[in-house]
């Protein structure tokens, strides 16, 4: 039986998906978003050219490959086609390479009104949300409020709209009121809905596993990570759907028996945007240089990235709870110029050590383990034999730690930039 293979981060996002999907596509015919929405920002690098992907696939700069937009995705229909725009910019016919599916919901500019009005009521207490109207989205999906691509086809979706709009500025009298022009939000998103029609709508679960049945190969892509799993995660500084593999199966109607292959993509050190727990986060000489020489800023906010040692604990629980068949190694070039790289093993609390995530991180130290910097180049290395020891020597300790192996290592940020091991 074909199974469809799967590739996330394993760490609190930013992991480098973007760049992996687009070096893992030419294996696959189609490329799958499952769950997130806007809040995503998968970077692509081509020679000197970047370009950031928000809710369209990675695979769309690849010729013969179908994108699929999820039923688990959110879509904001402005974000949508603006991206759109910009990919056919640079040469790509997108219309003949996306499918929406029409089970996905709508983000409405009223969802963004409520994200930033909710946002600010929390004050210090606020989660960091990338105020893209992604929460409100799901809230009202699993509030059974939601709409959703499909309902653009239909002759009472206006009706529809109103209505969910209307219980949006309801809800909003009782919350700090955003800076926020409705009426010309409400002007570009009707006019992205009006060519939001020119793409392809599909009944995603039925597309997806007749192409299994065929023995078409498919490659799931995951957004943010797995420590942002909204029942996994670290809550509530967690995103809105679920990150991890098990999101495959409710974000495009897969059974779990029919997960294959799950690329865990991880730094070889650690960042988080926003707020939460961060065990290892660095606040020193060290963490500013990972941040500076990782170029650490949101790609979707801008936002500096906290940064911190590598945290093997919470590292493998990822490829636990996601079952990962093979581990990808991103960023690896930024710890070159170290001359000491650690990374953590434990976390010490109540005087007492534990290598296992507690469910209260309050309090909690790591416990790391030292290495000797290899203080080399390493980006325009393509073979893994011909690796300094001493990196050689930190791939193995992960791999040991996780009992996973690490099977591709990229080196710079380039597309070609990868050592397949």
């Amino acid at each position: 039986m074909n199974k469809i293979d799967v590739v996330l981060g394993l760490q609190w996002g930013d992991e480098g998906k973007g760049k992996m999907v687009d070096v893992l596509t030419p294996g696959y015919k189609i490329v799958a978003r499952f769950q997130g929405g806007p809040n995503a920002g998968h970077s692509l690098v081509f020679g000197n050219e970047s370009f950031v992907l928000h809710t369209v696939p990675s695979g769309i700069f690849r010729e013969d490959t179908a994108n699929v937009i999820g039923n688990g995705v959110v879509i904001d229909p402005t974000v949508l086609m603006e991206e759109i725009r910009a990919i056919e910019a640079m040469g790509v016919s997108v219309p003949e390479r996306l499918l929406v599916s029409k089970r996905a919901h709508l983000i409405l500019p009223t969802h963004r009104m409520l994200d930033a009005a909710s946002e600010s009521a929390l004050g210090k207490g606020k989660i960091g949300s990338t105020l893209r109207g992604i929460g409100p989205a799901y809230a009202d999906k699993t509030g059974r409020y939601g709409l959703r691509a499909g309902d653009l086809l239909l002759p009472d979706f206006k009706v529809k709209y109103n209505a969910l709009k209307e219980r949006h500025l309801r809800q909003l009298s009782g919350l700090p009121q955003p800076d926020f022009d409705l009426e010309s939000a409400e002007q570009a998103w009707f006019d992205a809905v009006e060519a939001m029609k020119g793409l392809k709508f599909i009944d995603s679960e039925w597309y997806i596993n007749q192409a299994l049945d065929e023995g078409i190969p498919i490659l799931a892509e995951g957004a943010q990570g797995s420590l942002l799993d909204i029942d996994f995660g670290s809550y509530p500084f967690v995103t809105s759907s679920n990150t991890m593999a098990a999101g495959v199966c409710t974000g495009l109607g897969v059974a779990p028996s029919r997960i294959g292959r799950v690329w865990g993509i991880f730094k070889a050190y650690c960042t988080r945007v926003g707020s939460g727990p961060f065990p290892t986060e660095l606040f020193d000489e060290d963490g500013e240089r990972l941040r500076q020489v990782g170029h650490e800023f949101g790609a979707t906010t801008g936002r500096p990235r906290r940064t911190g040692w590598l945290d093997l604990p919470t590292l493998k629980y990822s490829v636990m709870m996601n079952g990962v068949t093979d581990l990808i190694m991103m960023k690896s070039d930024v710890l070159d110029g170290f001359d000491t790289v650690k990374a953590a093993v434990a976390y010490r609390s109540g005087g007492q050590e534990s290598d296992t995530i507690p469910y209260d991180t309050a309090g909690i130290t790591p416990v790391y383990k030292e290495f000797p910097g290899w203080k080399t180049d390493l980006s325009g290395f393509r073979s893994y034999d011909a690796l300094p020891a001493a990196f050689r020597d930190y791939v193995r300790f992960i791999e040991t730690g996780t009992g996973c192996p690490v099977t591709i290592i990229s080196v710079s940020p380039d597309r070609d930039a990868v050592i397949l091991r």
